[in-house]
């Protein structure tokens, strides 16, 4: 069946047919030659986006797969899980089951972590290990990454673990710089790949803390991955597909130069914005805190979303979100992240002024 809607919630977003094409590359072995090749000819162009000097390793997971083995791998005393919406909530409940010593963090949702409450939290000696998204994608909020990454140096024995899946390569997140011990991204949102796969870095000193740990499993053992990477290959079966169709992003994207990427990012977000105010709404997210990838719309106007949204798919073609968890209804989520443009937003909002009551 032909699609005819087009994706502008926060994920999975439009995957563009020259990515598509690339996955239909004819298959090759995964314990393979030409499987080496491919993983080493992409890993400098993925260290430039983790701006890392590590070692860059492939999942065939989502995000959370990654998240839940760092926690596995990197917690031994005590895990501190900010949380500020439901993606960085459910860490915390993740954490839990994984067995951890989990303390909330909770900061009211459209807040952003607080680095002086993260510096006291961490002053009790109790953690030694910190979770945070980065980009909270169910309230449209950006965390001060490096406001919290300039606390995080004061405790050198406590991992800075941190989910970047909707702002990977949509902005800059110097790794190395910001003493990132382990940063995980997804293929679905900012990288407008097919969701079921994930990237993620580990600094030197993650490694060795889940040496010490036990009960890290296999699947997601980072110690698996450090012995596989270092012969660029992977614990276990790697979606082929995905990591040519990763290539034919990473062609796309340095093509482009990050610097021109990043602004490109910027500046759809900002007619999202601009149109948010001249329709009479508010933003869920702080202001000075706000995500470049997507916008969390506040339904001060009181609409009946899921009517907006329904208007918006069956008419107009466009799908957007209609808020999600404890303010589905009560928010509304646009994202502009991937491969869009001014031009191809455009038309999504004149189709949104015209669904309004």
């Amino acid at each position: 069946m032909t699609k005819t809607v087009k994706l502008f919630i926060p994920g999975p977003v439009e995957v563009s047919a020259k990515t598509f094409a690339a996955m239909t590359t004819p298959m090759i072995g995964h314990r393979s030659g030409d499987f080496k090749n491919l993983y080493r000819e992409i890993h400098p162009r993925l260290q430039s986006l983790f701006q890392s000097n590590k070692q860059v390793y492939l999942s065939t997971s989502s995000g959370w797969g990654i998240m839940e083995g760092a926690v596995r791998n990197l917690v031994n005393k005590g895990v501190l899980n900010c949380m500020c919406g439901a993606f960085s909530d459910k860490w915390y409940d993740v954490s839990k089951r994984c067995g951890k010593e989990a303390t909330a963090l909770q900061v009211e949702w459209g807040q952003p972590v607080d680095p002086a409450a993260v510096d006291q939290a961490l002053a009790t000696g109790k953690f030694d290990a910190l979770t945070l998204i980065h980009n909270e994608t169910s309230t449209g909020l950006m965390n001060p990454l490096a406001e919290i990454s300039a606390v995080l140096k004061k405790y050198p024995d406590v991992m800075f673990i941190v989910d970047t899946v909707s702002s990977f390569s949509a902005v800059p997140i110097p790794m190395d710089e910001l003493g990132i011990d382990m940063m995980v991204t997804g293929s679905q949102k900012a990288l407008a790949l097919p969701p079921g796969f994930s990237l993620f870095a580990c600094s030197d000193k993650a490694m060795e803390r889940a040496a010490q740990v036990s009960g890290r499993g296999y699947y997601f053992d980072l110690l698996e991955f450090k012995k596989n990477g270092e012969e660029f290959m992977t614990p276990s079966t790697p979606s082929i597909a995905h990591i040519f169709g990763l290539r034919s992003k990473l062609e796309d994207i340095f093509n482009e130069g990050l610097e021109n990427r990043f602004r490109r990012h910027r500046e759809t977000n900002a007619i999202v914005h601009e149109w948010v105010k001249a329709n009479g709404f508010e933003f869920f997210a702080k202001d000075g805190f706000r995500s470049v990838t997507l916008t969390c719309v506040r339904n001060n106007r009181e609409i009946d979303v899921p009517h907006f949204t329904k208007k918006l798919r069956d008419e107009f073609g466009f799908q957007i979100d209609g808020g999600y968890g404890k303010i589905k209804g009560k928010s509304f989520r646009v994202s502009n992240m991937g491969d869009e443009t001014v031009d191809t937003v455009k038309p999504l909002l004149d189709a949104m002024s015209r669904c309004l009551p």
